[in-house]
């Protein structure tokens, strides 16, 4: 099923036949990730695979009008993101959920501070979730190499975990509004990153 559906991508192929009329808005919106999984293999580097954020990324897109409706713990993510990226001296075991938000949070910071690269397209969602979700199998791969990882996360649910806060702070920015992503997130940035 999931095979059949990324072939509706392929080429010029008009979204299995539901594009534009009624049908085409979740198709369309579906597209916003489609970037993501090159933007995450390109910036993790040998931390991680196309084959690894290719099926989260199916996953992620599937939940993604769920997560529009969940907040964002803003303060946590921000602790987060100073225990593991400003601080590094922490001793306690690192689970999926903490280095999600600190992913997504340091994702935020590179995005907006315009580290994600310099095309147009660098300055979409699928760039940030992608950005997100590299820096979570980075941080994921550092913390395993110290010994430092509960015993009950996975590689995968911390990237996933990265992916989803990315995804609920990129909605959030949007604000249902029609401003460009780069400048709605630089406003989220400004608060969480002051």
């Amino acid at each position: 099923m999931s095979y059949q559906r990324d072939q509706d991508f392929g080429g010029n192929m008009t979204h299995g036949g539901a594009y534009p009329a009624g049908g085409g808005y979740p198709r369309q919106d579906d597209d916003d990730l489609r970037g993501a999984e090159e933007h995450a293999t390109r910036h993790a580097g040998s931390s991680g695979s196309s084959d690894l954020f290719s099926g989260l990324l199916g996953a992620l897109t599937q939940k993604k009008q769920s997560l529009a409706h969940e907040d964002v713990d803003e303060d946590d993510a921000v602790k987060q993101h100073k225990r593991f990226f400003e601080r590094d001296d922490d001793d306690g075991e690192a689970d999926d959920r903490s280095m999600g938000s600190a992913a997504a949070m340091q994702a935020l910071k590179m995005f907006t501070g315009g580290q994600s690269g310099n095309t147009a397209e660098s300055n979409s969602q699928s760039a940030f979730v992608g950005l997100a979700m590299a820096e979570a199998s980075k941080l994921f791969d550092q913390k395993a190499s110290q010994g430092k990882v509960s015993s009950d996360s996975s590689k995968e649910s911390a990237v996933m975990k990265a992916g989803e806060t990315a995804l609920k702070m990129y909605l959030k920015s949007q604000g249902g509004g029609s401003q460009s992503s780069g400048s709605s997130l630089l406003g989220l940035a400004s608060k969480f990153l002051s």
